[in-house]
């Protein structure tokens, strides 16, 4: 038997085999470069899937962490205000809570300019004759019209769309409402009493004192107060350094879990140029209330260093000056402080006014005696404080002009002169007399209070410092 030799496969021209073989190349490359619709929407699903909530939210808090560095927050990490006994700062993935449903007859708008209750009323369905008849009910409903830009007015109405009620807030912690009754509307104010809380900031004076304040979280009413605790000691017009420090320990007002004012410095301790000052606020038993060092010595003393804040000291007490405006060599017996028009001036002392008027190359003047020994002088005021007069008493601290120009001055400053028993001596170099301690018989009930405030500022800034360096 024979067998047939098996037939070879067909032989193909190499031309038509490279042909074939580039082909393929370019349909698996056209099937990676664009792949079919089925393909591509699964690739969308999985990448909807795979994405959680949680790796959104880091996504958003990564964008956000960015845009601090780009544009870091004004307020200095050393700020920190203290948390109430059962307050508890709790971060979760849950949803947001749903707000309550408002009534169907809830109505609420908010004041855009050049709105007026009249307007208000009409975009709530109300008649002109409703805004007629509120406005009618009481004295006090006329405060209705005193609108606000962003203020809210919330309304109930009946079923039958007539006003029920009318509600707003007027300040944090005052609001105002009127009720339909059988006898009309009915006006109510409601006054939420603040809660007292303490709180705590630390500073480091980088520029001025009122910049480094305000980026540690004090008010500029907080930053004159310590200013003027601790201004026996501290001259803040020439005295602050770049580097000096402050905790300050104070009151804060409360109302609806928002601050809403503040109170008393409490406690308080500034470091300038390496020596350190105390203060602790203490009420005596008949209700009196001063400022005394840690350790019970008043920080009251019979004068304050600088009678304008935060002025600059344009020139000093000097026996040989050369006067800007004479021309000639004479002796500059006082120092002059130089700040804006209108700067508040204040006593440096207790005593009786001799002269609240005009005097030659001073302009207008007002000298204090202080007892029998010391006497001040202020010079160049734009005016006089409400109150002050020749023969009138002031009190130390009490504003009693303004800075100004008047007499014989090249800019807006004040001249301040002080004398000992008749004898011009310079403010910045005299020894000021002390004011009395903590009586004996208080001293024990002071100590009870300054202690531990002494020692929430030790830990307050030991903790504000440790998380700062993490």
């Amino acid at each position: 038997m024979t067998t047939e030799p098996s037939k070879a496969p067909p032989l193909y021209p190499k031309t038509h085999l490279l042909a074939a073989s580039g082909i393929a190349a370019l349909l698996s490359l056209a099937l990676l470069v664009f792949p079919s619709s089925d393909v591509e929407a699964k690739r969308t699903s999985l990448s909807l899937d795979l994405e959680s909530p949680v790796e959104q939210l880091t996504q958003d808090q990564d964008a956000s962490d960015a845009q601090q560095a780009t544009n870091p927050p004004t307020e200095s990490p050393f700020a920190q205000i203290e948390s109430t006994p059962g307050d508890t700062q709790q971060a979760t993935w849950d949803q947001p809570p749903v707000a309550a449903a408002k009534s169907p007859q809830h109505r609420e708008v908010i004041v855009s300019r050049g709105d007026t209750l009249s307007t208000l009323f009409e975009k709530v369905g109300l008649p002109a004759a409703t805004v007629t008849e509120v406005l009618a009910s009481d004295k006090q409903a006329k405060q209705f019209t005193q609108l606000k830009h962003g203020q809210k007015l919330e309304f109930e109405l009946t079923p039958d769309g007539q006003l029920n009620n009318l509600h707003t807030s007027i300040s944090d912690l005052e609001s105002i409402s009127l009720s339909k009754g059988a006898k009309g509307f009915a006006f109510n104010r409601i006054t939420t009493k603040p809660v007292m809380r303490s709180a705590y900031v630390h500073g480091v004076i980088n520029s001025s004192l009122s910049q480094s304040a305000a980026r540690a979280g004090l008010s500029h009413s907080m930053t004159m107060d310590m200013a003027s605790v601790f201004g026996y000691d501290i001259d803040f017009a020439q005295d602050i350094r770049q580097g000096d420090e402050f905790d300050v320990i104070y009151e804060q007002k409360v109302a609806n879990g928002k601050v809403v004012g503040t109170g008393n410095i409490l406690s308080a301790r500034f470091t300038n140029r390496g020596k350190t000052y105390t203060a602790v606020r203490y009420t005596n038993k008949q209700g009196n209330s001063s400022y005394y060092t840690a350790d019970g010595n008043s920080m009251r003393k019979a004068f304050i260093r600088t009678p304008v804040d935060f002025a600059r000291i344009s020139s000093r007490f000097s026996m040989g000056r050369k006067h800007p405006i004479l021309n000639k060599i004479r002796a500059h017996k006082g120092v002059d402080y130089a700040a804006p028009r209108g700067t508040p001036i204040k006593a440096a002392g207790d005593g009786k006014v001799l002269l609240a008027g005009r005097r030659g190359g001073y302009g207008n003047t007002v000298i204090i005696q202080h007892g029998n020994t010391y006497r001040t002088l202020y010079g160049h005021m734009q005016g006089f404080a409400k109150g002050v007069k020749t023969g009138g008493n002031v009190k130390q601290g009490q504003v009693i002009g303004y800075i100004g120009t008047t007499g014989l001055s090249t800019g807006p400053h004040l001249h301040y002169e002080f004398q000992v028993n008749g004898v011009h001596v310079d403010p910045l170099g005299q020894k000021l007399p002390m004011a009395d301690p903590i009586a004996k018989a208080e001293r024990a009930r002071f100590m009870q209070q300054s202690q531990p405030l002494m020692a929430r500022m030790d830990q307050e800034r030991s903790t504000l410092l440790a998380s700062a360096k993490r």
